[in-house]
């Protein structure tokens, strides 16, 4: 398989979870990477912080926001690859601020396509499986109706859908990337591992969690950049939409207590109302079938569930936990 070495690399969103592992793995790779993190009056690089200030110094960091073309355009010029993950994430917040979303998920993906599409460089672009809704029928295939349920999924959708437009319409060299939900260190505790990891860590005998019946396929970050990093060096990943999921969900309920489990603590659920979506809103149920991404990308997840959650924990060890844990919504 073809590498990065060498490859000028642009990584919107970089300042993120995801974002932040796909620099370290491609700094790794001995890419040239352009970094562009959202520009807070703070400076902040966000999670690229937790890099060792050598990788940090290969970086060349640029701050803005994807909604400024201009600046947009600017980060592109000279790239070979983008890869596309600066988005609004947070499914709730959704619910009440739709225009943040349209303008930063698909007006930003909007300029980013703009600005690519004179130019021979290859976009990964970074969905989400929020995109299917409440599936008609599990494991989720990439053929499966897309149905977003929240603003947020729809955001996002639209953005799939303009970078997979733009493929056919100017023939911009585009692959859609389709995680199921990452998680492993830096992640924010809004997410529902990280939260409830973090209660149980500061020894709370009751943790406040949303649906517990809800199920999840979860993906480590490791593995979900490895993913990445294929798509980004495999030219039949063009013009596809390829899932990055493990194949195996489990309910929130169970994922509760093997966490509990591996930590060997006594704990139980206290379900908390402000954690939970509109009905109409809630995804029953998100499990990949990931053959596409195995037949495409030669791409399997190596890291299982539980070694995944207890390299999680280590991380969290070494962070503080917030006075306020519980009040962290999902």
């Amino acid at each position: 398989m073809p590498d990065l070495h060498g490859a000028r690399v642009l990584v919107t969103g970089a300042d993120g979870f995801i974002g932040s592992h796909l620099v370290e793995r491609l700094l790794a790779e001995g890419a040239n990477v352009r970094a562009f993190c959202l520009y807070t009056s703070e400076g902040s690089i966000g999670c690229l912080g937790d890099l060792p200030p050598a990788e940090r110094g290969r970086l060349d960091i640029r701050l803005g926001d994807v909604r400024d073309r201009r600046l947009v355009e600017d980060a592109v010029d000279g790239m070979d690859v983008v890869f596309h993950l600066a988005a609004l994430i947070a499914i709730p917040y959704s619910y009440r601020a739709g225009q943040s979303f349209v303008e930063t998920n698909v007006l930003g993906t909007l300029n980013v396509l703009v600005a690519l599409r004179d130019r021979s460089t290859l976009l990964v672009h970074t969905s989400t499986s929020e995109v299917y809704g409440s599936p008609e029928t599990l494991p989720i295939t990439e053929r499966h109706a897309l149905n977003a349920q929240s603003p947020y999924a729809a955001s996002k959708l639209a953005a799939d859908q303009l970078a997979l437009a733009y493929h056919r319409s100017f023939g911009t060299r585009a692959a859609v990337l389709r995680p199921f939900n990452t998680y492993g260190p830096r992640q924010s505790q809004r997410a529902v591992l990280p939260t409830m990891l973090a209660q149980l860590l500061a020894g709370r005998k009751e943790v406040r969690l949303g649906r517990l019946d809800t199920r999840r396929d979860l993906t480590y970050v490791a593995d979900t950049v490895d993913g990445f990093v294929r798509a980004a060096t495999t030219p039949a990943a063009v013009g596809q939409t390829i899932q990055l999921g493990t194949g195996r969900a489990e309910t929130i309920g169970r994922l509760f207590e093997i966490a509990r489990d591996i930590l060997g603590v006594e704990a139980e659920v206290v379900v908390d109302p402000e954690r939970m979506r509109p009905d109409a809103s809630e995804v029953v149920a998100l499990q990949s079938d990931p053959s596409r991404a195995a037949e495409v990308l030669g791409w399997t997840p190596t890291t299982n569930l539980e070694d995944g959650i207890c390299r999680t924990i280590e991380w969290l060890r070494r962070r503080p936990i917030p006075d306020e844990v519980e009040r962290v919504r999902v």
